[in-house]
């Protein structure tokens, strides 16, 4: 039970202070209850402010919420800030862990309230904010509701601190099987060549539904090629200082490939350096010396994978499908801690923890909702909803 605000003896006693927070924890993320109390407070001395949890002042319910709907918060979290040569937690990231922390144990903050504005990861022990991917512009997109729902196979996941490829496939099997049909009775009735876009945040599993997707396809007697958005990047050192969109990419090539595919002709596209971060072509879209293009053969399903504003008016009558394939921030995490961290070696875990919180927001303003308002299809995995857009869903042969 949350203890007064006025006790602050209650701070300043600190084995007191962790048996309060575990019991309250748990109520806002059940997971916390696979812990051992021991090794809670393993992770909680991590955050632990060197002058007590007494030095910590929650703001109120109303100051927090205006703070984490600001682009500006977001922009100001540092991905790799170093103390003592090692990376460390933002701070403005850590001070909202701890806030959350005290206004808990002090009943300032309600658990309710904090699970429909947070998600608390275990394996990171920091509190994300919950990005809200449906608010009423994207919902009257598609009908105000979605058009088929399915059980939601992701609440087996629910305490899973990392999440592997097989228990998300699982998970995600009966949605992704509705999803699969919908769209081979799509291209049925719109015939082929046929682009399909399909976008959504990082570790959603657009390259995994994709994969399975083109299998599906290629075993009716269809030809598939794909176009990966991230090869018509610019270098990224140019990328990171101005908004996604077309002034990020090389547009003009990707539209003239997009032209040539949908003709049925082989067409060359730019080609990445994930290592480098630097690209075969230089700012104004001219091959430079010693690079080599990709070159793309023509196929009947075109896919193009990665998350482009397909918004954009030049683009419009080259789509086919836009579809946006989607998940939470909380379980996408925990599956970039499974890929990204025990296999990939990718990043470092504090790292990572950074760059998460700070671009999901982000990116959502500026690229997924967009995308979600002009979009035919959404699978919002977690949800297990599928939204298609009323013009298209007399084609869903699906049964409820």
């Amino acid at each position: 039970m949350a203890v007064s605000m006025n006790d602050e003896l209650n701070l300043e006693n600190k084995k007191r202070f962790e048996r309060e927070l575990f019991s309250v924890m748990q109520k806002v993320n059940p997971a916390v209850g696979e812990l051992a109390f021991y090794e809670f407070v393993y992770g909680l001395n991590n955050l632990t402010p060197v002058d007590s949890w007494n030095s910590i002042v929650p703001e109120s319910p109303g100051e927090l919420e205006k703070k984490i709907r600001s682009l500006e918060f977001f922009r100001n979290v540092q991905s790799k800030p170093i103390e003592n040569d090692k990376i460390v937690l933002d701070a403005s990231v850590a001070h909202l862990t701890r806030m959350l922390f005290v206004g808990l144990v002090l009943g300032k903050y309600e658990p309710v309230w904090v699970q429909n504005l947070f998600t608390f990861d275990v394996r990171g022990f920091f509190f994300l904010v919950r990005t809200e991917y449906f608010p009423r512009e994207v919902k009257d997109h598609f009908g105000s509701v979605p058009y088929k729902s399915f059980e939601k196979g992701q609440a087996a996941l629910a305490n899973k601190f990392e999440i592997g490829y097989r228990d998300y496939q699982l998970a995600n099997r009966e949605i992704d099987s509705a999803f699969m049909q919908f769209i081979h009775a799509l291209i049925a009735e719109k015939g082929t060549p046929i682009l399909l876009t399909v976008a959504g945040p990082t570790a959603a599993g657009k390259t995994e539904i994709v994969g399975r997707l083109s299998e599906s396809l290629i075993n009716v007697g269809l030809t598939v090629t794909s176009l990966e958005m991230d090869n018509f990047g610019k270098d990224r050192e140019y990328r990171d200082t101005r908004p996604a969109g077309r002034e990020t990419v090389h547009f003009d090539l990707f539209l003239q490939a997009i032209k040539s595919l949908l003709k049925k002709e082989k067409t060359e596209i730019p080609r990445y350096d994930f290592y480098t971060s630097i690209s075969s072509h230089d700012q104004e879209s001219n091959l430079r010396a010693g690079k080599s293009p990709i070159w793309v053969e023509p196929a009947d399903i075109i896919f193009l994978e990665g998350n482009f504003p397909f918004h954009i008016a030049d683009l419009a009558p080259y789509l086919g499908i836009k579809i946006v394939y989607l998940a939470d921030d909380d379980v996408r995490l925990r599956r970039k801690w499974k890929r990204d961290i025990d296999y990939r070696k990718k990043y470092d875990p504090i790292n990572l923890m950074n760059r998460f919180f700070k671009t999901q927001f982000i990116r959502s303003q500026e690229i997924y909702l967009p995308l979600m308002k002009v979009c035919d299809v959404v699978v919002d995995t977690s949800a297990a909803n599928l939204w298609v857009v009323p013009e298209l869903q007399v084609y869903f042969k699906v049964n409820s």
